[in-house]
């Protein structure tokens, strides 16, 4: 992810070309694909499919485009997609999580290790670098509230703690309360932009310019693979 910040994800994604979003747009679309396996086509009755709707309208993906997707998505055949994270050390020992939605375990390992080996870095076991992060869930509202606001509808909503980002609000959540809160946020009246589990780092990394250089390609030839889905790094100084 671009900085720990789940709205500056956004704004990165939607500052990219058109074609840098069609890609992102496929990887949306794959993960519907798994969600209306697992909970069907209504985006009503389907929290994750409602979820995957929101990121991709925050990309600014038409609504008919977003409508195709998923008509295309219940038609064909979701099962062969796993998904799996892994887990690596980047230049100088920046940690990365690496979320992938794959039907070729064997591929995507292999194209990951390529890419961690050519930037200095190395794939690693699973736990590897997993034991540096923590799982919290984020939801992304764009609202202009006040402080005191903004401190009720997260007390309202049963958040842990919100932040203010340019017009925009993330109210972070314990992992098995993202769904309760999304709820809430959504009857008072709340549409949310993205609403997600995440990781974060309490341990940054800082790199120095050769290793901000290998870092970035890095991350641009992740963010390239169709089977990688998101990125979560502890590099400190990466925006």
């Amino acid at each position: 992810m671009a900085g720990h910040s789940k709205w500056n994800n956004i704004k990165h994604k939607k500052g990219k070309t058109d074609a840098q979003r069609a890609k992102i747009f496929t990887k949306v679309g794959r993960e519907m694909a798994v969600a209306i396996r697992e909970g069907g086509p209504d985006p009503v009755s389907n929290g994750k499919l409602r979820d995957l709707i929101a990121k991709a309208k925050s990309l600014n993906v038409p609504n008919e485009n977003i409508e195709r997707s998923i008509k295309k998505a219940g038609e064909k055949d979701a099962g062969s997609y796993e998904s799996i994270t892994y887990e690596g050390y980047g230049p100088n020992g920046v940690a990365l999580m690496v979320d992938c939605l794959t039907d070729n375990r064997n591929r995507t390992a292999g194209d990951l290790r390529h890419y961690f080996d050519k930037f200095g870095g190395n794939l690693g076991q699973t736990g590897s670098v997993g034991f540096l992060f923590h799982q919290e869930g984020v939801i992304v509202l764009e609202a202009a509230l006040g402080e005191d606001a903004a401190m009720e509808l997260c007390i309202s909503c049963g958040a842990l703690d919100f932040s203010p980002e340019d017009g925009y609000l993330e109210f972070y959540t314990k992992p098995d309360e993202l769904e309760k809160a999304r709820r809430a946020l959504e009857e008072a009246g709340h549409t949310p932009q993205s609403a997600e589990l995440i990781w974060q780092s309490a341990t940054l990394v800082n790199l120095d310019e050769d290793g901000k250089i290998k870092m970035e390609k890095l991350l641009e030839m992740l963010e390239d693979n169709d089977d990688v889905q998101e990125v979560w790094h502890n590099w400190g100084d990466g925006g």
